[in-house]
């Protein structure tokens, strides 16, 4: 009988395997998803779905992103965003934290929330859609809130947060347990036409800079509310900045936070 590996060379068309290869290997081998696409990655091949990556990213670089484990805090307006661009780029491993269920209001941004679904916890709904999009990425549903007193636990294996959050206070928890984790966050928040974004690495304390004056429990999202096309901009920075972390490469918002007035069409970098 033919080994994976071989049967993956065999079957491989311009270097790609396609998804009925790798559910054909997924059955006839007892594997399960992940375990297949890390074999076609590991060969120098790529699962088809990504053949419009293969420009900007390497296979080795895929592989990187299949390896690599990301805790999305909230899954909200950015939360959802976050979680689907990462499953369709590739990255293997993503924790959903929420304790919150789907209600009308979300309906207007929050990219997993439909009529049929209202009343659901939305981590839950998270993982039945990834699991729609892409089989091979292993989402972890965790309908709990994040806190400091849990936080540690939730997150200590992964390699980067993104914060979706929508509180303050629980924004600078969420900073303190990176922190205490040595794990980097990357921070988005969205209030009407506007948003930032931010990168911060242990020893940073970028948050704690941002949010010093501020003593309420939200933003300006408080009064402002969300706009679709808003959030799902912030959350694609956010991503961009997860997946620089991951491989290694390119310049992050750390030390930096960016600005930006959709309104006005402005974008502003401070410098901490």
């Amino acid at each position: 009988m033919e080994s994976l590996k071989e049967c993956l060379l065999a079957r491989a068309e311009n270097g790609l395997i396609h998804l009925s290869i790798q559910t054909w290997a997924v059955q006839n081998f007892g594997l399960t998803f992940p375990a297949v696409e890390e074999a076609i990655l590991e060969l120098n091949l790529l699962p088809a779905r990504y053949q419009r990556n293969q420009r900007s990213l390497s296979c080795r670089q895929q592989l990187s992103l299949f390896r690599g484990k990301v805790a999305v805090i909230g899954c909200g307006g950015l939360g959802c965003y976050i979680i689907e661009e990462l499953a369709r780029l590739g990255v293997g491993h993503i924790t959903v934290i929420d304790p919150d269920n789907y209600e009308e209001h979300n309906l207007n941004r929050q990219l997993f929330s439909k009529v049929d679904n209202l009343g659901q916890p939305k981590a839950a709904v998270a993982a039945v859609r990834i699991k729609e999009v892409n089989p091979a990425v292993t989402i972890v549903p965790v309908q709990d809130a994040f806190t400091s007193r849990n936080g540690s636990v939730l997150i200590e294996k992964v390699d980067v947060v993104a914060d979706a959050l929508d509180s303050i206070p629980r924004r600078l928890e969420l900073a303190e347990v990176c922190e205490k984790c040595d794990i980097p966050l990357v921070h988005g928040s969205v209030g009407g036409w506007y948003g930032q974004v931010t990168t911060q690495f242990p020893g940073e304390y970028t948050l704690q800079k941002i949010y010093s004056r501020h003593s309420g429990e939200r933003g300006i999202e408080k009064d402002l509310g969300n706009l679709s096309f808003v959030v799902a901009m912030l959350a694609s920075i956010e991503v961009a900045e997860i997946v620089k972390i991951l491989l290694g490469e390119g310049s992050t918002l750390r030390g930096k936070m960016l600005s930006l007035n959709l309104l006005d069409t402005e974008f502003t970098e401070i410098t901490f």
